[in-house]
């Protein structure tokens, strides 16, 4: 009540998930008061003509608005989002200058974005009563089962349905205990989904080199490491050794993957070395009811290990003790359209918030992480041997020019795959062109089969039998005649995934081809089952896209084959060579895992190019730190902050209109100088997709609290002068011109 007795208004101050960067006052539901809200509750709202899901940020008893409407449903009796992680949130809108609801609604999973209550999960938990608590461990040793739920229960506290029956543990088990009136059940939260039972595994025996690494990332307070660590020296045993400390300490876990793919394999290995935890995975290649159940029992505390891909960085963990992100240096980390965050630097935002280590690893760290490391600002740690006996395999390169190629492979090639089939060993084929080739044209008039929303020309299928759009999806059915003249003699140009294993397959026709891109492994599970026979040790050819070059340990892989390296050599893209570099490293580092001596052929065109004769002879650690020079030469990131302005219509004038405009504004507010400077507007590197014309405006910073500064001016500006006929953006950090 306020002075005068009365009653003083309740308002509810919300992040709705539109693309306005402000919160909306609402009143409260019918029949709710003061002591019914909670910030971190979600809200059913009306906004314009559509119900949207909001959540409740703050509570107020003041508005600047005469009228305001009231919420329809309070969907959450408690929050589901803790006042750290609403900080955190806030930050992350605030730095990438995006709408603070989109951010909410990035980090919900889709039952939960779409207004499925949380209680919806609910379960029930057996727990001991004061009775069963007080009984010794072998109390009911005559009936196996229920000692074994008694000793379970006494070890480990209360248990969820889901996990007994995963157990083995039925409810026939249970009701005998409650008939004892030595348990009971109770309401209680969210577990998450069980997961494939897995033989339990001891930990290895750890080297001096990783120790040391464990020994240096300090076991509380806030922590940034980045860890070098060569491809097969074990970097995911210094994981599983960090998670286990958090685990010991009553904390949790959090563990982020570049790629789905990655994740079965993981949660394997995991699990069998913590059968006795909580293990919760979050990716969209879950159920959407999978996904809540996981996300919920994370934010409630109840999963101690969280694996995910980028979005889980969004989890509330409430016994949040250490943050581990693999393959750092991945581009899948940032998120490139809706709300551009990158999850790999938000994880040591959250740690710092949450007073926790953070570690990231890599064999090819990206340049930012390591420019971190080397200013100081993360501690640098390094695992520079391989694990075990495996030794780094040895790297020769395979001039391709003047060359007569079969199918993209040069003959000295194709005679190394078959000796290394012969000896019962594995190759692998890296391969970064899914299809069966990447243009399709007519040799008598020179029609280019091109995609009509794109500026990008149509794979061919064949197996499909089908051109497609990589870029927007379009797909049209394979032509036999060329559609502008009517001549048959159309040919197909270039090798991808699908022409190179009907040619692999042919050649090596003793040997099982494995073939792993996106078109092969879109079902669930589906890589896990396609890499089967290649764990088993048979013999056989691997062919594959960049999905084959992360995190995967196959120790009878003896030859990599890198079919064309030289794509990142000439790119307009500043990062390319970056990428290309990492790339090659890491699908270099599949060969020799095992006990057997690897070998890489590097095809190329340009074997003397100073890069690449730099990446093969002194390794990555040299190449980054010469790229290092030639970015602070040329002022571009990580020595300099950058953001980019995108605009996107289907009229190139009105982007260019747009941002020509932005860029007065921005020289309004800081004209050009040595600390700030404007690039653009110009075209991205695809200037076209899904029939929307893109642009845009680069502005680099030597301070990034200045760029900071001006974009979330540019923001109010451009949100006030809104043109409903383009779609614009702010990229901070960006980290791709196309």
């Amino acid at each position: 009540m306020d002075s005068t007795g009365e009653c003083s208004p309740v308002i509810l101050r919300v992040a709705v998930p539109v693309p306005l960067r402000r919160l909306f006052d609402y009143l409260p539901p019918k029949g709710l008061g003061a002591e019914d809200l909670q910030p971190g509750q979600r809200f059913q709202v009306p906004f314009g003509n559509r119900d949207l899901v909001a959540v409740l940020v703050e509570v107020v008893a003041e508005s600047p608005l005469a009228e305001l409407k009231p919420a329809s449903e309070r969907l959450d009796r408690e929050p589901i989002f803790d006042a750290r992680s609403r900080h955190f949130l806030q930050w992350a809108a605030d730095y990438y200058q995006a709408p603070v609801g989109e951010l909410y609604a990035a980090a919900l999973p889709v039952a939960l974005r779409k207004g499925k209550p949380a209680d919806h999960w609910a379960e029930q938990w057996l727990e001991l009563t004061t009775e069963g608590k007080g009984l010794p461990e072998t109390a009911l040793a005559r009936a196996k089962k229920q000692q074994a739920l008694l000793q379970l229960l006494l070890g480990s506290g209360p248990q969820s349905r889901t996990a007994l029956n995963a157990r083995g543990l039925n409810s026939s088990v249970c009701k005998a205990l409650i008939e004892r009136g030595l348990a009971r059940w109770v309401s209680g939260p969210t577990a998450p989904p069980p997961l494939e039972a897995v033989e339990p595994r001891p930990a290895p025996e750890l080297n001096e080199e990783q120790r040391l690494v464990i020994d240096s990332v300090p076991p509380v307070g806030f922590s940034a490491s980045l860890l070098e660590g060569t491809t097969g020296s074990g970097k995911t045993e210094v994981y599983l050794r960090l998670m286990e400390r958090a685990l010991r300490d009553g904390n949790q876990a959090l563990l982020l993957v570049p790629e789905i793919g990655l994740t079965p394999q993981t949660l394997r290995r995991i699990a069998a070395r913590f059968p006795d935890f909580r293990i919760a995975a979050l990716h969209s290649g879950l159920a959407d009811g999978e996904r809540a159940r996981a996300w919920l029992s994370a934010a409630s505390g109840v999963a101690d290990i969280v694996i995910g891909t980028r979005s889980a960085i969004f989890t509330p963990l409430p016994r949040l003790g250490v943050i581990l992100i693999d393959e750092e240096h991945d581009g899948s980390f940032k998120q490139q359209d809706g709300v551009r965050y990158s999850a790999r630097d938000l994880s040591v935002v959250l740690a710092k918030n949450a007073g926790v280590p953070v570690l990231l690893g890599s064999a090819t760290p990206s340049l930012e992480s390591l420019h971190n490391a080397l200013s100081g600002r993360y501690q640098h740690l390094r695992l520079r041997h391989r694990a075990g006996n495996a030794r780094p395999p040895e790297i020769s390169v395979v001039p391709i020019l003047h060359q007569t190629l079969q199918e993209g492979f040069a003959p000295q090639v194709l005679r190394h795959i078959g000796e290394t089939l012969n000896r019962g060993e594995q190759a692998l084929v890296f391969i970064n062109r899914r299809g069966y080739s990447p243009a399709l044209t007519c040799d008598d008039c020179g029609w280019l089969a091109d995609c009509p929303h794109c500026s990008a020309k149509l794979t061919l299928h064949r197996r499909q039998r089908h051109l497609r759009c990589h870029h927007c999806d379009y797909r049209m059915r394979e032509v036999h005649s060329c559609p502008q003249c009517h001549s048959r003699n159309l040919n197909a140009l270039g090798a991808g995934t699908e022409r190179s294993e009907d040619f692999l397959a042919h050649t090596f026709n003793q040997y099982p081809v494995i073939r792993v891109d996106r078109d092969t492994t879109a079902s669930k599970q589906a890589l896990d089952r396609l890499l089967e026979p290649a764990r088993n040790g048979e013999p056989c050819l691997l062919l594959g896209t960049q999905m084959l070059a992360k995190g995967h340990h196959l120790p009878k892989v003896t030859l990599v084959v890198i079919q064309d390296a030289d794509g990142g050599l000439f790119s307009a893209d500043f990062r390319a060579p970056e990428r290309m570099g990492q790339l090659l490293e890491q699908v270099a580092g599949r060969a020799g895992r095992g006990d057997l001596r690897g070998h890489v052929l590097v095809q190329s065109r340009y074997p003397e190019h100073p890069l690449l004769q730099l990446l093969l002879s002194k390794g990555y650690g040299a190449f980054a730190r010469q790229l290092m020079e030639e970015r602070k030469i040329a002022q571009l990131p990580p020595l300099r902050a950058m953001a980019l302005v995108r605009a996107e219509c289907e009229e190139p004038r009105w982007a260019e209109e747009f941002l020509a405009s932005a860029r007065d504004y921005f020289q309004a507010l800081a004209p050009p100088s040595p600390e700030l400077q404007y690039l653009g507007p110009v075209p991205a590197l695809l200037e076209r997709k899904s029939g929307r014309f893109r642009f845009y405006l680069q502005i680099t910073a030597e301070k990034r609290g200045l760029l900071q500064k001006l974009l979330a001016q540019f923001s109010q500006w451009a949100e006030g002068n809104r043109n409903r006929r383009l779609r614009w953006a702010v990229d901070m950090d960006a980290q791709e011109l196309s």
